[in-house]
């Protein structure tokens, strides 16, 4: 519900590793053509070095709390907080790691 809200409003965004992410689950035909609507009408949030950095530092502040997240997660979480873009998500790695932004 709040995905599809924000792609109605036109505040959705992703990056390359979520798009690979869609991908690789995407099976039927169906999935694929809303992939390829997605792909026309997504921005694409670099992920560059200074993402690469936040995702180590995010890492680095996860274990020192005693989480271990997923590189993954790390990335995607490090270029939303660069890009100031909000994650919507009911994945339990996100939002404990929320705690680690601070």
């Amino acid at each position: 519900m709040r995905v599809e809200q924000a792609l109605n409003e036109g505040e959705a965004c992703w990056c390359s590793l979520i798009r690979l992410e869609l991908w690789n689950g995407a099976g039927g035909t169906r999935e694929v053509a809303v992939l390829k609507d997605l792909e026309r009408a997504l921005p694409e949030l670099a992920i560059n070095d200074d993402v690469w950095l936040r995702s180590y530092e995010l890492a680095r502040k996860a274990r020192a709390r005693g989480m271990t997240v997923p590189a993954t997660d790390l990335l995607i979480a490090a270029c939303a907080q660069h890009h100031q873009a909000e994650i919507e998500t009911a994945d339990a790695d996100f939002i404990a790691m929320k705690l680690t932004w601070t």
